[in-house]
């Protein structure tokens, strides 16, 4: 099997889905012959026009034997989009969920469990089991390729997938080159500027002892962004009976949201990373090659929120809050639709700033030797991969409730405004709280493969693969945090030492929310002056102390703060290694039966999995804290079998059909062994009555479950694709899924060898699960429009995925199916694009139909939908124009609607109240690319 990796032009890059690998390969322009880890040898085909990479592409998609798509950059940084996660955002069948301005969650056909390889070996960050696409930005990229299953010959894929990520090598070029670009970008939420930039330097020589070829390339991408949200709290609550309220007619049985909000998520984030390539050719047989990627994150945060309590009394005063002008949801008469809100709780509000970075170092060394008929290759590539995040918060509260006029449901979300309040004036407000976290994730590996490629030279039978690989992981997370709550002592907050303050900043669009902005210190005034805070949160804490020297809470907290850092907390920590062991066999078959052509191949994966997870659990009786440490350990074999078959009736018309299994590791942290319990202290004066549950109950906690196992996967697939021009093809593709193993955090009761009758929140594996789908694409040049618009090309594709699975059996004695959290059943992307006389243009659309995002269990054990989310639009566009065969402007806008993201409480199956109403930044780019050489 030979992957093909081909180009295309900056238009339709992002949109372009087509299949990567081939069992026949047109010939190569010119020779890279470059090794990927556990995948075949690539004849690269460079081709420098739309149509002709259209073309090739489509024959390629004709040709190929591994069910993929694949996206790829003609030239440096035409991939338009900032990251690779919002490449993949625009193929068929995929899915993406944003938050903070950007993709950071890939779905595959509905399944989240992707993994990731970067140039075919395996890539992690830290402690997870897979990279950060978002972190590759998409300037540094040659590819992206998607494998919706797997085969023998490449690392075992997830339950989704897997994601290869590509980058370029010294032989992909003739000669010497120098290419890349700059570009800044406009966020009209934040109004602040962004440089983007990327550059790369590759030549080649032939000297005595061979072919040499050395590639470097560095990128920086960075964006400011603020999201605005306004939102209604998740827990529904019941009026008091306390509370005053007019018209007297709506009496006290109606429910509403606890409280209303603002939630701005703001920041900077900036990616510095770089990758080396270095290639030696002694001889035409032989290979030996040098990886290297540097891939980094740096993130700057500061977010806003205030919560508006509409249900708790004043302590100080214990008066309930009085509602007026209370109206109802038409065709109700128990939810409210809005009122006014007078007394109760006054505002509470918090600016969290952070600080985070992640540094992920891979090197890799490997060789490939190619005889007549037999081809050797090996890889050993080594990684170690750090995340570390620092956050200091500041937390206010209005120094009285003020008067709240509230609508539950204004323009889809919830509005709110507070008449007659001065947002201006310090004298409203008081200290809160000074809360701080450190926490610190790393992981590291070796792994190394080693494979066997033989041309057997029968027609039936023309090529046998074998090869092994060996992984050796290993990861951990470390923790702690402190926290000290100062409100009762009433500080104002214009008496800390935290610079000037200022309102905060109006992200939002539109006019539906009245109240906007308030009081708060600088991110700088906050993260500049820690050491301050922490003095002042000592003295706090100590005047705490002395007026309530029995809470053991407050000398808790005093303790954590006098220590001049965070500290650690070994109770919130875990270790894990793990190490895999792997063979493979696959095989090609050809025959004819008549004039009807078949092939495939087949072929088995087996895996062995042996793993150590450490943890310490703390268990608190009676006041007093034990840490406990705990270790389980896995050892289990899976044989992942995979076959595929290709029938062509005619030269245009093909059909296929696979099979493959699939198996998705559980990331380390759900197989966390530790526990934090708080053991139940009853009188033992009091009898227990044995028809309560929770009288018999021991204790409560959470953690995370060693027993969870793999997820688990039989796929099943099928196409039909037709090929009326060489640029024009309509191509359908159905699937399905038999898996067991989803994992979800759950709260149940169960019983404990150590604790008893524990009710505990931790991950459970879900029960059994399918999922069924179709995707058709089509694409063409518009040929038979006049001369002047041949230019003019059309592609679209729409992907319908439904996905049930069954809820645990520990939690459900009969559990039914429900939808799979995170699915939309819908996809669709559309896109026109125009490429003539050096001017090349592109608008392109995607959109995802609703999804549920998590489900919610009742106190009687039902379930119900808890949160879903409304369906997701974006268009895009894209202009540049070549100035000349060196350079090329060009121009983009991205999230053109700024259509807001939306989604809704159903709090009971016949009652719904609106969540979130999430307004994010429409980006504006201008850029210059360059290159030199070929």
């Amino acid at each position: 099997m030979k992957r093909l990796a081909f180009m295309l032009s900056v238009a339709p890059m992002a949109l372009l889905a087509m299949p990567a690998a081939a069992q026949t390969a047109p010939p190569a322009q010119k020779s890279s012959d470059k090794p990927v880890a556990e995948a075949s040898a690539v004849d690269e085909v460079v081709v420098t026009g739309l149509r002709e990479s259209l073309r090739s592409a489509q024959q390629i998609k004709r040709n190929s034997d591994a069910i993929l798509d694949a996206v790829v950059a003609e030239d440096i940084g035409k991939l338009p989009d900032n990251t690779a996660a919002e490449t993949l955002a625009r193929i068929t069948g995929v899915q993406v969920e944003r938050f903070s301005d950007e993709a950071n969650r890939v779905l595959i056909r509905g399944l989240p469990d992707v993994a990731t390889t970067y140039n075919g070996r395996e890539i992690f960050t830290a402690e997870l089991r897979r990279v950060q696409l978002q972190d590759f930005p998409a300037q540094a990229l040659a590819g992206i390729e998607v494998y919706k299953s797997g085969t023998a010959d490449i690392v075992e894929p997830g339950l989704a997938g897997l994601i290869n990520v590509r980058t370029r090598r010294p032989f992909d070029f003739k000669d010497w080159f120098v290419g890349g670009g700059v570009r800044g970008t406009y966020n009209d939420q934040t109004k602040k500027y962004d440089p983007n930039g990327n550059i790369l330097v590759s030549d080649r020589w032939d000297t005595p002892i061979g072919e040499i070829g050395l590639l470097a390339n560095a990128t920086y991408a960075q964006s400011q962004y603020r999201n605005a949200v306004r939102y209604n709290n998740q827990d529904i609550s019941t009026v008091s009976s306390l509370s005053s309220v007019s018209p007297a007619s709506a009496g006290h049985n109606f429910r509403y949201p606890h409280s209303v909000g603002l939630y701005n998520d703001g920041g900077k984030r900036f990616r510095p990373s770089g990758n080396i390539a270095l290639q030696w050719r002694p001889n035409d047989k032989l290979e030996v090659y040098f990886d290297g990627i540097y891939q980094g994150y740096r993130g700057r945060q500061a977010t806003d929120n205030l919560d508006v309590n509409l249900r708790d009394w004043d302590s100080t005063i214990r008066q309930d809050p009085t509602l007026t002008n209370v109206t109802f949801v038409e065709g109700t008469t128990d939810q409210a639709a809005g009122f006014t809100k007078t007394g109760g709780t006054a505002p509470q509000a918090f600016r969290s700033t952070g600080a985070d970075h992640t540094d992920t170092y891979q090197g890799a060394v490997g060789a490939v030797w190619r005889g007549d008929r037999l081809t050797l290759s090996t890889d050993l590539a080594y990684e170690d991969s750090e995340y570390e995040a620092r956050n200091w918060s500041f937390d206010s509260a209005f120094a009285s409730a003020p008067t709240v006029v509230v609508k539950f449901n204004e323009k889809n979300g919830a509005a709110f405004d507070l008449p007659g309040f001065n947002a201006s004036d310090p004298a409203n407000y008081l200290w809160r709280g000074y809360y701080e976290r450190h926490y610190i994730a790393k992981g590291s590996g070796v792994q190394w493969r080693g494979d066997a490629k033989f041309d057997t030279g029968a027609s039936w039978l023309p090529e046998i693969k074998f090869g092994l690989r060996y992984t050796d992981r290993d990861a951990s997370l470390i923790q702690g945090s402190r926290y000290a709550w100062t409100l009762p002592l009433k500080i104002p907050l214009a008496s800390l030492p935290v610079g000037q303050l200022q309102l905060i900043e109006d992200p939002f669009r539109g006019d539906a929310q009245g109240f906007t902005q308030y009081l708060m210190p600088t991110r700088d005034g906050i993260a500049g002056n820690a050491a301050a805070l922490r003095q002042r949160s000592v003295a706090a804490l100590q005047q705490q102390v002395a007026l309530n020297p029995n809470d053991q809470g407050y000398k808790d907290a005093l303790t954590a703060f006098s220590a001049p850092d965070v500290p650690l907390d070994v109770a919130g920590a875990f270790r894990a290694t793990e190490q895999s062991y792997a063979e493979y066999a696959q095989a090609k078959y050809a025959f004819d039966v008549g004039s009807i052509a078949f092939d495939g191949v087949i072929g088995v994966r087996v895996v062995q999995t042996l793993g150590e997870f450490s943890g310490t659990s703390r268990v608190r009786n009676n006041g007093v804290t034990t840490l406990v440490p705990r270790t389980i350990r896995q050892n289990y074999t899976d044989v992942l079998p995979n076959v595929s078959l290709r029938i062509r009736p005619v030269d245009k018309l093909q059909l296929r059909l696979g099979y493959t299994q699939t198996r998705t590791r559980v990331d380390f942290s759900a197989l966390n062994p530790a526990l934090n319990v708080d053991q139940i202290i009853r009188d033992p004066s009091v009898p227990v009555n044995p028809t309560d549950p929770n009288a018999l109950i021991n204790a409560t906690g959470s953690g995370g479950n060693p027993d969870l196992v793999p997820l688990t996967s039989n796929n099943y697939d099928a196409s039909v694709e037709y090929y009326f021009s060489s640029t024009g093809s309509i191509t359908f593709a159905g699937f399905y899924r038999d898996l067991f193993g989803f994992t979800a955090n759950y709260t149940h009761t169960v019983q404990d060898p150590v604790y008893g009758l524990i009710r505990i929140s931790r991950p459970e594996n879900a029960g059994a699960g399918k999922i069924k789908g179709f995707e058709v694409n089509a694409q063409t040049f518009l040929d038979f429009l006049p001369d002047a618009f041949k230019g003019f090309g059309v592609q679209g594709n729409v992907t319908y995925v439904d996905g049930k699975n069954q809820f645990p059996s520990t939690l459900v004695a009969d559990p039914a199916y429900v939808r799979i959290t995170g699915l939309s059943k819908w996809t669709y992307n559309a896109a026109v694009f125009y490429e003539r006389n050096g001017l090349t243009g592109r608008l392109s659309y995607n959109r995802r139909s609703p999804w549920v995002s998590y489900y919610r269990q009742e106190p009687d054990g039902s379930q119900y939908t808890g949160v879903g989310v409304k369906a997701v639009s974006r268009l895009d566009a894209s202009l540049s124009y070549d100035l000349s065969k060196h350079l090329t402007i060009s121009a983009d806008v991205s999230n053109l609607l700024a259509k807001p993201f939306e989604n809704t409480n159903n709090y009971r199956p016949d009652r719904t109240y609106p969540v979130d109403v999430r307004y994010e930044g429409r980006y504006y780019g201008l850029g210059l690319r360059f290159r030199f050489g070929e």
